[in-house]
């Protein structure tokens, strides 16, 4: 393989341990599985046998940048790679490409989960995925799977136990809102915003009761503003307080803020009730802070999860064996990744169609990938 810009993610990705035995007789170089998985999925591929098709399909292209002693792998030996591979030393090597390529991080870390619900069968209930979201660069920072049997508490601790979260501003929506969870991000030298439900019944109403205390007061700090998008009028009223004398500082380390946001939706003729969702933080916000926050913690949803869905077919995805379906999707935010931190092609269109770019065009899928300046 050429020494190329590519070379910091193979770098961290030779530090997985291949799988297979070496007393089966392996034939195919296993970081040139990976990095032509890679390839694939940056072309348009998004499932093993695509991916398989892809690569012998584009091997002249391939052996410019790899050496291929044996062609390209087949589908059944793509397939039985990402099943055993350790999906724990994937995420390690991917955290630490991640660390090296993206520059000092501000603003928002969203911190949300989604099922990937193409794998599950059988009766296995599909994976669920908690991810860390920078928000104002649109990258994955690390990816948790959730224990079976288990919940997003468990796994946002590990998740941000890996992140380097100095500085940053954790949003986190009420699964989240936990104690522990609190004191983790303070103690690693970040700030919180976790929404509050009724799974915290006693903060829920102080916070409550606070906000029609000082309903009428001066002392509310207060931004409207009107969201529109795809014909849909959203009205919002952010509204904010200070936390002294209305949290526990005992139990939610030092809390600063709380905050409430009331939401009308209109779409079309349809008009929703109105929604009322309330907050807290460790951060001293003004009330328009508050609502840039919670709308960049928005952005996981349609930056992240829809993408993974619509642009990389992830819930259509049947892959449902060991451990093929994390590394897959862990695989998909490397892609992405990619492509959001790209800055050699200028042309302004959706993620879907920088895929299609670069399945069309060698010459764009080299320069995502750095492979050629």
């Amino acid at each position: 393989m050429t020494k190329t810009k590519v070379a910091s993610l193979v770098c961290c990705l030779g530090e997985v341990d291949d799988p297979r035995k070496p007393s089966n007789g392996t034939l195919h170089d296993f970081l040139e599985i990976l990095v032509i998985a890679i390839a694939a999925v940056l072309s348009d591929c998004d499932t093993i046998e695509d991916i398989a098709e892809w690569g012998r399909t584009k091997e002249a292209w391939l052996r410019k940048f790899l050496v291929l002693r044996n062609g390209v792998a087949s589908e059944k030996t793509f397939l039985r790679i990402f099943q055993a591979l350790d999906p724990k030393q994937f995420e390690t090597a991917f955290r630490r490409w991640v660390a090296g390529v993206v520059s000092t991080l501000t603003g928002v870390l969203g911190v949300d989960g989604k099922t990937v619900r193409g794998s599950g069968s059988g009766g296995e209930s599909p994976i669920h995925m908690v991810s860390a979201f920078a928000t104002e660069l649109g990258v994955v920072l690390g990816q948790e799977k959730v224990a079976s049997k288990s919940n997003e508490i468990t796994a946002i601790p590990e998740l941000l136990k890996a992140l380097h979260i100095n500085g940053l501003l954790v949003s986190i929506d009420a699964m989240g809102c936990q104690k522990n969870i609190a004191g983790q991000i303070t103690d690693q030298e970040g700030d919180y915003l976790l929404a509050v439900k009724e799974n915290q019944p006693k903060l829920l109403e102080a916070i409550k009761t606070e906000f029609i205390d000082q309903y009428p007061s001066e002392e509310v700090d207060r931004h409207r503003q009107v969201l529109t998008s795809h014909g849909r009028i959203v009205g919002q009223i952010a509204s904010v307080l200070p936390a002294e004398g209305v949290v526990n500082l005992a139990d939610w380390p030092k809390c600063k803020t709380i905050g409430l946001i009331d939401s009308l939706r209109k779409v079309g003729d349809q008009e929703s009730d109105l929604e009322r969702r309330y907050y807290i933080s460790s951060r001293e916000l003004t009330a328009e802070q508050l609502a840039a926050a919670v709308r960049s913690h928005w952005g996981i949803e349609n930056r992240l999860h829809w993408v993974l869905d619509v642009s990389f077919g992830e819930d259509a995805s049947t892959v449902r064996k060991d451990n093929a379906p994390q590394n897959l999707s862990l695989l998909k935010k490397i892609v992405l990744n990619l492509i959001r931190l790209d800055t050699t092609d200028k042309t302004k269109c959706s993620v879907r169609m920088k895929r299609k770019r670069a399945a069309w065009n060698d010459r764009i899928r080299e320069k995502i990938l750095g492979l050629t300046p």
